[in-house]
């Protein structure tokens, strides 16, 4: 499979390398160039400079191929504009998103995406 992840925070960089050694083609994300520090020497996937919903930068990423989407940052507003524009601008089959704020998720389940819920309440 084709995955774009948005943010390679702790969970994003751990999700990126968990789907490469399972021989995914992966690319990460991110607005802060040291992020991809975590993913360590070893990742042979794409990292990309920039934010997620760019869709220049997403076009750079080959969203117009992706098979999955997974926007893990730690701002839930930056992950459902994300997530929104891989759904409905292009046509993403698989979008997942983190969700810190409860009052986010009425907004998620609400779009029809899939959520990785990051705290409990």
């Amino acid at each position: 499979m084709y995955i774009i992840i948005i943010g390679c925070g702790r969970v994003g960089s751990q999700l990126a390398l968990m789907l490469a050694r399972e021989k995914h083609d992966i690319v990460v994300i991110d607005k802060d160039p040291n992020a991809f520090k975590n993913l360590g020497a070893s990742f042979n996937g794409v990292k990309l400079y920039g934010y997620g919903y760019d869709e220049e930068v997403l076009q750079k990423a080959g969203i117009e191929r992706c098979d999955a989407f997974a926007a893990v940052t730690d701002l839930d507003n930056a992950n459902i504009m994300a997530c929104e524009v891989a759904s409905k601008l292009y046509k993403v089959p698989r979008v997942v998103a983190r969700v810190y704020n409860p009052e986010s998720v009425s907004t998620f389940k609400n779009l029809g995406w899939s959520m990785y819920l990051a705290q409990t309440w």
